[in-house]
């Protein structure tokens, strides 16, 4: 079986890629503030709800507490993912 030699990416297809990357990498982040703010629109409706006009301060540090949790839960859980990929990679790789 004859195999074909893998040629070294030209500088064009390169430059191409990393121009392909970093727009994905523009829009991810883009929809994710779009994201983001839908959500903010509704956890906020939500404590309205839940705590009414009445206590505007105590709503708006509940929300804060809330986002602050999840924000840590969500990244501490996609850290740990992060390590046990790159740990399971090492392993294939040796």
């Amino acid at each position: 079986m004859s195999t074909v030699p893998i040629q070294p990416p030209s500088r064009h297809s390169s430059l191409r890629l990393e121009l392909l990357e970093q727009t994905q990498r523009l829009s991810t982040a883009s929809l994710g503030l779009v994201a983001a703010l839908a959500w903010n629109d509704a956890v906020q409706s939500l404590v309205h709800e839940l705590f009414g006009t009445q206590s505007g301060l105590i709503a708006k540090f509940a929300y804060a507490i809330l986002i602050t949790a999840l924000v840590v839960v969500v990244t501490l859980r996609l850290s740990r993912l992060i390590a046990r990929l790159k740990k399971a990679i090492h392993e294939d790789s040796a």
